[in-house]
């Protein structure tokens, strides 16, 4: 049913193949798309990503109890901010 595809990399132009027993296992999972990078810069992508995941927080003040925190988000006006505890009362 399904056959091996020579696809190019997005990132760095050279040639993978998408083998059959792949095109079947995104079959399966409902996957629409064809893969668009090669394993090494998938790989690489994905290590990337976990390295630099690091969030930049921002200092702010809790609307209730009034403790320091930080949070992911440049903190505005229009809306309270909570820290931790405070905000799984919430919840």
């Amino acid at each position: 049913m399904y056959e091996d595809k020579t696809l190019v990399c997005k990132d760095c132009g050279q040639d993978f193949t998408f083998t059959a027993g792949e095109q079947e296992f995104y079959a399966e999972k409902g996957f629409q798309n064809e893969p668009a990078r090669c394993k090494d810069c998938r790989d690489a992508r994905k290590a990337n990503r976990r390295s630099n995941g690091r969030r930049e927080m921002h200092d702010a003040i809790c609307a209730e109890c009034g403790a320091e925190t930080q949070v992911p988000f440049v903190p505005r006006n229009d809306r309270p901010i909570y820290c931790n505890d405070c905000f799984q009362n919430h919840k």
